[in-house]
């Protein structure tokens, strides 16, 4: 499984980061598909947020970001993890939170 080191300053460059990654991955037209995306909370706080590419034939890619450790995991359509990335600066979850 690869690791990838990526510094990302906003929400907008993360998501668009998120967004090509799985593309690339999954060999779709940029832009072709809808990504839904949830913010995801331990209690009170948020903790993360949860991406999903709606790609062709209702099959859905997915990445989690979560906050604690910084890090991007990204799934295949049958779950399975093909890459993980190590956020070395991250926007805050907060403001998306509001």
């Amino acid at each position: 499984m690869p690791k990838d080191d990526c510094q990302l300053d906003n929400l907008e460059d993360l998501r668009s980061y998120v967004y090509e990654t799985l593309c690339t991955h999954e060999n779709l037209e940029s832009g072709a598909f809808h990504m839904s995306e949830q913010i995801l909370f331990r209690g009170p706080n948020p903790c993360g947020m949860h991406f999903c590419l709606h790609g062709p034939r209702a099959v859905r890619y997915s990445a989690i970001w979560e906050t604690k450790q910084n890090t991007i995991l990204f799934y295949d359509s049958t779950g399975q993890r093909f890459q993980r990335t190590q956020l070395i600066g991250a926007p805050s979850l907060e403001t998306a939170a509001a």
